[in-house]
């Protein structure tokens, strides 16, 4: 395996040069604000330097190049694989309900012979991500690795695009099979947020809208626990996430809320809010949120068995996180670095949601609010 970096920014244009891998990059990931993106210069210049490439990415929320936190900018990593192959398959979605129908067409649409690992990535508002995830399991093996993220629109909540070898678009989901028995993937996805106030029942739901906890409105419930931060909904919500558990055991996630429909008085979610399902605020810890990333790298490497560091690592993490940690937001790529080790390159943004198995041997899952690694190598 072989990568290059590169970045750009409106002030001064491109950092690093693309002087090596040329027509044998096969992939081109790229992460940007979405007003970078849609410069056609830009994306023409990468489809010059790399014009056997697929390229594919997403806007974002923040960059993160290396172990540096950027806005406003595109982050680039070209990679040329020594062992694996590639197949892009993407799909429209026009509503959220379109979303368990476009899971499944990626995955039919993907070769399952040989497949080790695929790679979404999603519109991040129009999009329920956990229905998305559930129609690509449906049809795929139970034993592919499936990870990736939401686009991000920072706190605006306004557009989000995806690339996938085409031009910028809403609405688009997209997955990338890797097929070969000799790339080896790693993940882990931590949060590292506390939880506060009462359980409270989901009385109303339909798919990832909530209308009632406990009987009573959930917007007017959401925005008594607010108070003054209620004023700047859907943005303000990412510092007070929900913690949802399902069923009767433990099992937990946490969904962040993407828009509000206040002539409804309900919530629109990234993913499901199953009726029957118990829900609870929670709130930041910044040493819990460091802890978190480095949880997941280390994670990363119990995957793969600890017995080769890794060559690559995409970080999706959630931009909640972003505004909690703030200048020091560079502190938790830091921590992923220095587990991982200063050989692997990091790449990756900031998100309206992550996806990834909860634990070792699970089903992949949307998660909010985590820090999500997957790393490669080739053996």
């Amino acid at each position: 395996m072989e990568i290059e970096q590169l970045y750009w920014d409106k002030n001064s244009g491109w950092h690093g040069s693309p002087c090596n891998l040329g027509d044998s990059a096969q992939l081109v990931l790229l992460f940007g604000n979405s007003r970078v993106l849609v410069d056609g210069d830009v994306l023409d210049e990468l489809k010059g330097w790399y014009p056997a490439a697929i390229l594919m990415g997403c806007s974002t929320a923040g960059e993160i190049h290396g172990i540096q936190v950027l806005d406003d900018s595109l982050t680039v990593a070209a990679i040329r694989f020594d062992h694996t192959l590639l197949k892009l398959a993407r799909a429209r979605v026009e509503q959220g309900d379109d979303s368990r129908n476009a899971g499944r067409e990626l995955a039919q649409a993907l070769d399952h012979l040989e497949l080790c690992y695929v790679l979404v990535l999603s519109d991040g508002l129009h999009v329920n991500g956990s229905a998305l995830i559930g129609g690509l399991r449906e049809e795929l093996s139970g034993d592919t690795l499936i990870t990736g993220g939401l686009a991000g629109d920072g706190g605006r909540f306004q557009s989000t695009l995806l690339c996938a070898d085409g031009l910028p678009a809403e609405k688009i989901v997209a997955a990338l099979g890797f097929y070969g028995d000799r790339l080896k993937v790693g993940y882990g996805s931590q949060g590292g947020w506390d939880p506060f106030g009462p359980e409270r029942l989901i009385t109303k739901a339909q798919g990832n809208v909530l209308y009632e906890l406990d009987g009573r409105s959930a917007l007017g419930l959401y925005k008594q626990y607010l108070g003054e931060h209620a004023t700047g909904l859907p943005a303000t919500a990412l510092r007070f996430p929900l913690e949802l558990r399902i069923g009767r055991g433990d099992h937990r996630l946490v969904r962040t809320v993407l828009g509000i429909d206040e002539a409804q008085q309900s919530m629109i979610f990234a993913g499901d809010m199953p009726e029957g399902s118990y829900a609870r605020l929670m709130k930041a810890n910044f040493d819990r949120i460091i802890g978190g990333a480095i949880s997941a790298a280390k994670a990363c490497a119990l995957e793969c068995n600890g017995t080769e560091p890794a060559e690559f690592a995409l970080l999706i993490s959630c931009v909640g996180r972003k505004l909690i940690l703030q200048q020091l937001t560079e502190e938790e790529v830091e921590v992923v670095r220095d587990v991982l080790g200063p050989q692997a390159r990091l790449i990756g943004f900031y998100s309206y949601g992550e996806f990834c198995p909860a634990a070792s041997g699970s089903g992949c899952e949307l998660h909010n609010q985590t820090m999500t690694i997957t790393t490669f190598r080739e053996v």
